[in-house]
């Protein structure tokens, strides 16, 4: 799995251009950094919409939790909060796709 870096975006001034700080989308899957003010964003630039999976491991009272699924449509962009249920053993989110072509991410979090 690659590692998505996280992107601080200034609250005062935003990001100029967000496409500039994403990258394509892993075949293999990606993992990044979770927590409070993270989260995922993904473009879809192919016609056909994707499937975004994020692996949420351990149990909730003894019961699984069901993985997170998120759909992306063609030609828009999703975001996708980065809650800590989806910490895996390596303190990451586990990303993965339905496809990868003309799809790519970047992981944010507000700053100061």
């Amino acid at each position: 799995m690659a590692v998505l870096p996280t992107n601080t975006v200034p609250v005062a001034s935003g990001v100029e251009d967000i496409d500039t700080k994403l990258t394509a989308a892993a075949s293999g899957g990606d993992n990044a950094e979770v927590g409070s003010g993270k989260f995922l964003v993904v473009k879809n630039g192919g016609t056909g919409n994707r499937t975004i999976t994020i692996a949420t491991p351990g149990t909730r009272s003894g019961l699984a939790v069901s993985d997170g699924v998120y759909d992306a449509p063609a030609g828009k962009y999703t975001l996708v909060p980065l809650a800590d249920v989806f910490r895996g053993a390596n303190g990451r989110a586990a990303i993965t796709y339905d496809a990868v072509t003309s799809v790519t991410v970047g992981v944010f979090e507000l700053g100061s």
